[in-house]
């Protein structure tokens, strides 16, 4: 995979959330949503947090995908301990030194990063505290897809407490802590922003810009250097065949791989191959998305399109839902919130998952991008998909 970096993005983002900009709400956290491949994450950790690091900010990053056996709310405590230890390091030799016995740190005794987040250990708040004082810089806690926070209990405290960290270490003028939260589902990441209950109540999502022209000329430049016969290279076909990969590099880059391949025993311009090769990867998607679906029992199918219908507004237990899944079941007897619940169950389930549920016990499709998926068929009058067998079999569980 090459490298693109994007050098201006980032810098533009640091001046937000240091608050050196006249407009915006950075300061008081940044929000980015981007689908799922489309270089989220490679920004952050390539762009983003080396940008913050040039500005003389300490910078913590965590995954909360990395380990997905583990809870959110302790990944986040480990990833600020691990960037407190060599701080601490450095205050217990120069107590050593004194003939001190204990660290002592603005008040705090005896500090055990192990024990961040837990009862018997500091908190998160005090935690940041610790690593801002100790460190002497700004720390920027960098949380990459930040919705999976609100799968657990202990995820939820977390970003309230992050909250709390942010108003107490920060005034008017002075930013010593910038929250980043990016997230593949924007619809996921407004949980923590849209409700009186939201931890992060009014900020805003951000979308986060996918690579654009910029990116492919770039890619141009490169094949146009190794291949100097394929010059002039045609940027918009590129342009287009790189949309048609959904803007995922990973996928486009593989294919222009596959095609400029000397294997590949092509013939003509290696352009067309590549939209055609886009057409490909988006009918697989697709196809993967319609097997899946047509795999499901009749009433986790009425579910999971409701789901897609609803969005956001998806309730599974309202008497409108419930008339929904037998309507699309062909039940003679109604459907049970009961049997709605075991049917959501199922699908959550799954390998791979098909529905996400927070601590709150809300409900969400887990890929965004059945929802383009559902509403792309929809518009064309194709939905639902149909089996062999027709659509949804009366179903008498």
């Amino acid at each position: 995979m090459i490298a693109y970096p994007r050098t201006a993005l980032a810098d533009e983002l640091v001046h937000q959330l240091q608050g050196k900009t006249a407009f915006g709400d950075a300061q008081n956290g940044l929000f980015l949503a981007a689908p799922r491949r489309t270089g989220k994450t490679t920004f952050l950790r390539g762009d983003l947090c080396p940008a913050l690091e040039k500005a003389g900010v300490v910078v913590v990053y965590v995954d909360l995908w990395a380990d997905a056996t583990r809870d959110p709310g302790v990944l986040i405590a480990d990833a600020i301990g691990r960037a407190l230890q060599p701080h601490l390091g450095v205050i217990a030799r120069a107590a050593k030194k004194t003939g001190l016995n204990k660290v002592s740190l603005a008040g705090w005794l005896d500090v055990d990063t192990s024990r961040i987040g837990k009862l018997d250990g500091l908190t998160l708040v005090d935690a940041l505290r610790a690593l801002h004082e100790t460190a002497g810089k700004p720390v920027a806690l960098v949380i990459d897809e930040a919705q999976h926070a609100l799968t657990s209990e202990a995820g939820e405290a977390a970003m309230t407490a992050l909250k709390s960290a942010r108003d107490q270490l920060n005034r008017p003028g002075l930013v010593n802590l910038m929250l980043v939260m990016s997230g593949s589902d924007r619809d996921k990441l407004l949980r923590l922003v849209n409700t009186n209950g939201s931890p992060f109540y009014g900020s805003q999502i951000k979308t986060m810009p996918a690579l654009g022209q910029d990116f492919m000329a770039h890619i141009v430049q490169l094949i146009e250097a190794q291949r100097p016969e394929l010059a002039p290279v045609d940027q918009a076909t590129l342009q287009a065949a790189f949309e048609g990969f959904g803007s995922r590099p990973q996928f486009f880059m593989e294919a222009l791989g596959q095609v400029l391949s000397p294997l590949a025993a092509l013939t003509g311009r290696f352009e067309p191959a590549m939209l055609q090769a886009a057409a490909q990867r988006q009918q697989d998607d697709e196809g993967q998305m319609e097997s899946d679906y047509l795999g499901l029992k009749p009433l986790e199918q009425a579910v999971l399109w409701r789901m897609l219908e609803q969005g956001p507004r998806f309730r599974p237990y309202d008497a409108e839902a419930l008339r929904f899944y037998r309507e699309k079941t062909g039940r003679d007897k109604a459907v049970t919130p009961q049997q709605a619940q075991n049917a959501l169950e199922s699908l959550r389930q799954r390998m791979p998952a098909l529905v996400w549920k927070s601590a709150r016990g809300e409900y969400a499709v887990e890929d965004a991008a059945m929802h383009r998926w559902y509403e792309t068929r929809a518009a064309a009058g194709t939905w639902p998909p149909l089996s062999r067998q027709g659509n949804l079999l009366p179903d008498t569980e």
